[in-house]
């Protein structure tokens, strides 16, 4: 190694004076400054330099924002939550109960299923016998007075139009209490002149479309 080249004098005296050179080529180094003025030189220069970052600083007075900063950091923080007032005050909850109302009553104006014609059938001695409410699709049906009729018998009711030819309605279910259910034709016949009439039939039914037993009950069918 050449130890005349200054680049590598100024590194080595920089690390001899720093301490970062290892024991092996500190010692080597050692020998070299006993016999090189110049270089014992280059490491009292370096020598100096350091020991100028070694000398205490001047205190500095820390600026008063300074602190205030590091204390609103450090410190709990107290947050302004505003007070939150309840949603169910009573202006809401009258506002509430008002839209239910409407709902309510909207949709009982909608979707009532009021009875719109109505018959009572009598007997040939003029006993009421069967009451009968027509609704938009079907017939409820209440006895009053009816005879009693067998398993194997069913009682028919009958929509008599102006033309006088019976059309069925349907069974009367067992025992006279019930809703009848309409097709689009039957209900089509609900609202014009017609007369309503129960047949004494087979069970299920009249098997020809037509009555076949006696017509035990009949009355006008009338608009409420």
């Amino acid at each position: 190694m050449n130890y005349q080249t200054p680049t590598l004098r100024r590194a080595l005296a920089a690390d001899y004076a720093i301490g970062l050179m290892p024991a092996s080529a500190r010692r080597r180094f050692d020998q070299l400054l006993l016999e090189d003025a110049a270089l014992r030189a280059e490491l009292a220069h370096w020598q100096d330099s350091l020991v100028s970052l070694t000398e205490a600083l001047p205190e500095q007075p820390v600026p008063e924002r300074v602190w205030e900063a590091i204390t609103a950091r450090i410190e709990p923080q107290h947050l302004h939550v505003p007070e939150k007032r309840s949603f169910w005050n009573w202006k809401r909850v009258t506002a509430a109960v008002c839209s239910l109302v409407v709902v309510v009553f909207l949709s009982m104006l909608y979707n009532r299923d009021d009875a719109r014609y109505s018959a009572t059938l009598l007997s040939a001695d003029a006993q009421p016998a069967l009451k009968v409410e027509a609704h938009e699709n079907y017939l409820n049906v209440e006895p009053l007075t009816l005879a009693a009729v067998t398993p194997e018998q069913s009682l028919e009711l009958w929509a008599i139009p102006a033309d006088g030819k019976p059309i069925s309605l349907g069974v009367i279910p067992r025992g006279g209490k019930g809703k009848v259910e309409l097709s689009e034709a039957q209900q089509a016949l609900i609202g014009k002149p017609i007369a309503l009439a129960v047949s004494l039939e087979p069970k299920g039914g009249s098997p020809t479309g037509q009555p076949t037993g006696p017509v035990l009950y009949q009355g006008a069918l009338v608009a409420l």
